[in-house]
């Protein structure tokens, strides 16, 4: 474990020796196997709600897209893609739902897995906070996170390694969507994905219900991200049972992987 994620960890750990890890040892996972999969994730209060953030730095963690398994069929679950990746020698840091998908699980605009576009963009109008223009993208280009309004990214496409479309963007150039609503009546538990100006992605999914506005200011205010972009709503999802998170909703599209990289 690397000494970033260990700082990122530390407030984490009292709590976690005393629930956490006593299930993970019943589990079968000794001490040196839950420090390993320890993600770098915190928990944080801003304003009036709390949230589960957890911040990557593509230099140390490999975030990947998964959709299908080697069978050709949709892992359905972050609990699911966990344990395959485990069976394959991989231990996932954490999972998180990769944006929306339509009813046979099939991703809903650009989606793109190990440097091959399986789902073309969605540029039409439609309904949904998907269609509420702008939406956007995120997307991990040699070695790199990025997230960009679909028409921007369309206009300056590079060789993309993983991508996923949502939406709406939650933050655009350093200001909020235009749509978004202060007193809006709109109250859900919402996650999302934003990129700082070093380079380190952040996903944040909050534990209480926030409006959108709340939401985007989380990321623009506190997390310190110009691009951010919603993943989704009610669906919202992240799994890391190393620290007691068993998110496990069924019937998941896309999804994102987090591990860390050796050497």
């Amino acid at each position: 474990m690397d000494l970033v994620t260990l700082l990122q960890s530390a407030p984490l750990l009292a709590m976690l020796v005393k629930s956490a890890l006593p299930a993970a040892i019943g589990a079968g996972m000794g001490f040196g196997q839950w420090l390993a999969a320890l993600p770098p994730c915190r928990n944080l209060s801003f304003e009036t709600a709390t949230y589960l953030v957890c911040e990557t730095d593509p230099k140390h963690y490999s975030i990947e897209l998964f959709w299908k398994d080697r069978e050709g069929k949709p892992y359905r679950s972050l609990h699911n893609l966990r344990t395959a990746e485990q069976a394959a020698g991989r231990t996932m840091l954490f999972g998180i739902n990769a944006g929306m998908y339509h009813p046979d699980l099939a991703p809903v605009g650009l989606y793109v897995e190990q440097g091959r576009q399986i789902a073309p963009a969605k540029i039409g109008a439609g309904t949904g906070n998907f269609s509420m223009q702008p939406n956007g993208i995120f997307y991990l280009s040699g070695g790199k996170a990025g997230v960009r309004a679909t028409k921007d990214y369309l206009r300056r496409p590079s060789r993309t390694d993983y991508a996923t479309q949502s939406g709406p963007m939650l933050v655009i150039d350093g200001k909020l969507h235009p749509k978004f609503q202060p007193d809006s009546a709109s109250r859900k538990i919402r996650d999302g994905v934003g990129v700082r100006a070093d380079g380190v992605a952040v996903f944040a999914i909050s534990n209480d219900v926030v409006t959108f506005h709340e939401f985007a200011r989380l990321f623009r205010d506190e997390l310190g991200c110009p691009n951010a972009l919603f993943l989704d709503g009610s669906i919202s999802s992240l799994y890391a049972p190393a620290i007691g998170r068993n998110d496990d909703f069924w019937n998941l599209g896309p999804m994102i992987g987090v591990f860390r990289r050796s050497g």
